[in-house]
């Protein structure tokens, strides 16, 4: 009987594809990157035929490495990028622009003009989100209004639209599924997240026709099965979530408290808040964290634009490193006395400023601040920026607890300076997983589950293993002194104090 499950992780500069086995092992894998486009300042694009053949190329990998074919595959889970949304021919699948990415800015002016109307608080009680050009849904009235043809062809329902999941869907299923799931559409800012259903009002508020949108289905659930042509077998897509949620659900985080930060290109925190949609005065966003058998899990979350891309900065901008790895080596050396910020707001500052046209800086540099100085700002601004969503998140949610345990994944984990970093500037213990792959691993287990060859979620949840804890260590005199100067360096950087 086929007992693999295949992970497909499309992210924001690659694409992966895993293949687990019966007992939640990886036995192969494969990753291609692909080319970011930026036609503009502060605009960022993904020519979507890059997007699909990584992924169609990694599969088959995947499985190659594996030493298995399709059909020993039960089923395949679907994590994605998630705010990043495309719009394509409905009979051809030919997209009719790039892919809008999540980092994008074209539309701040389109969200002002909302927010000057007096529109976001609507928008903010339906969706959970705020008026900022990071979510889909002004990218969406963006191409509708500004690709030739587009808005008449979409009217005549010529066009299809998604986010990158029900992109995928569509091509893997040969255009017979047009589907995505509770946590995709969540950060739409087209979706009421109360009602679990595409909203109407902000629909027309925004101009966009509902027959563009897919089917919105929970995050274990049959959305279709793959062309047989594609990889020599039919196999069903039975889980998807966007990348936030999938790495909650890899990190076991399925009771309300528990906390996960995942610390990729940007560093994402989400709260499980259980069954209670908890509305957030201190500018984090309300979101689905999952949905499953019909009954929707909520999630406070922090989103933080940039973190391990401030490291690619040092390596590729700077060239003070020559790999990642090396930042916490180069940071241990930094001189105690300098206090030197770094406030990495390359593209805008997200949660929980919300400041899109705010721009990176640093201070506090003198005569003797060298390459381990700027190393060590870096890595920094990465714990104080955590530090900020979570200082928010207890605000929101007082009844949530004050012992936190944060489970941290992604690229940056690795680091174990930073991650001690983290804890003394956090004065909490951080939790580091053995298996580090856990966004692939959450997407993996919502089709394992349904496809009923892997475990429940509490089973699941008891075989998630601790590698290592970080525990504080830092005097909470010099916590409150670096804390004080890295709130004064973001109020000097923010455009709209």
């Amino acid at each position: 009987m086929a007992g693999h499950i295949l992970a497909i992780d499309q992210g924001t500069t690659s694409s992966r594809a895993i293949v687990f086995d019966a007992d939640m092992k990886s036995v192969g894998s494969s990753q291609e990157e692909f080319t970011q486009h930026f036609p503009r300042s502060g605009w960022v694009e993904h020519d979507p035929e890059d997007i699909w053949n990584t992924v169609v190329s990694t599969v088959k990998a995947a499985l190659r490495n594996a030493g298995l074919s399709a059909g020993d595959v039960a089923a395949i889970g679907i994590t994605n990028q998630r705010e990043t949304v495309l719009l394509w021919d409905r009979q051809t699948g030919r997209p009719v622009h790039n892919a809008i990415v999540w980092q994008d800015r074209r539309t701040v002016a389109l969200c002002e003009e909302l927010k000057q109307k007096g529109l976001e608080p609507k928008f903010s009680a339906k969706t959970g989100l705020l008026l900022d050009p990071y979510f889909s849904g002004t990218k969406l009235a963006w191409l509708l209004e500004n690709v030739e043809g587009a808005r008449a062809r979409a009217e005549k329902g010529e066009l299809l639209a998604g986010t990158v999941d029900a992109y995928l869907i569509w091509r893997l299923t040969g255009g017979k599924a047009h589907a995505s799931d509770a946590t995709n559409a969540s950060r739409t800012l087209l979706y009421n997240i109360a009602d679990n259903c595409w909203d109407e009002e902000l629909l027309s508020i925004l101009d966009i026709p509902a027959a563009l949108l897919p089917e919105v289905k929970d995050s274990a659930d049959e959305f279709g099965v793959t062309d047989e042509s594609l990889f020599g077998a039919a196999i069903p897509i039975l889980g998807v979530a966007g990348d936030q949620q999938a790495a909650t659900i890899g990190q076991a985080c399925f009771k309300p408290g528990m906390l996960k930060s995942t610390y990729g290109t940007g560093c994402f925190a989400v709260l499980n808040t259980g069954t209670s949609l908890v509305r957030s005065s201190n500018r984090l966003l309300s979101t689905i964290a999952y949905r499953l058998n019909g009954e929707t899990t909520y999630a406070l979350e922090g989103s933080i634009f940039v973190a391990g891309a401030a490291v690619q900065w040092l390596r590729d901008g700077l060239k003070i490193i020559g790999q990642a790895a090396d930042s916490g080596k180069l940071a241990d050396r930094a001189d105690p006395t300098q206090d030197v910020y770094l406030v990495p707001a390359f593209v805008g500052l997200g949660a929980p400023h919300w400041d899109p046209e705010a721009r990176g800086a640093i201070f506090g540099l003198t005569r003797n601040t060298g390459p381990a100085e700027f190393a060590r700002a870096t890595l920094e601004s990465v714990a104080f920026q955590t530090r900020d969503l979570l200082d928010a998140m207890h605000k929101d949610w007082p009844d949530g607890g004050d012992e936190i345990i944060l489970r941290v994944d992604g690229g940056m984990v690795a680091s174990d300076w930073t991650m001690q970093r983290l804890a003394d500037i956090l004065d909490a213990p951080v939790d580091r997983p053995t298996i580090l792959e856990t966004t692939a691993l959450g997407a993996a287990w919502l089709a394992g589950f349904k496809a009923g060859v892997w475990p429940s979620a509490e089973e699941f949840a008891r075989n998630w293993a601790l590698d290592r804890q970080f525990r504080p260590q830092m005097r909470d005199d010099e916590r409150k002194r670096k804390l004080a100067g890295w709130h004064d360096a973001v109020r000097r950087t923010l455009t709209h104090n």
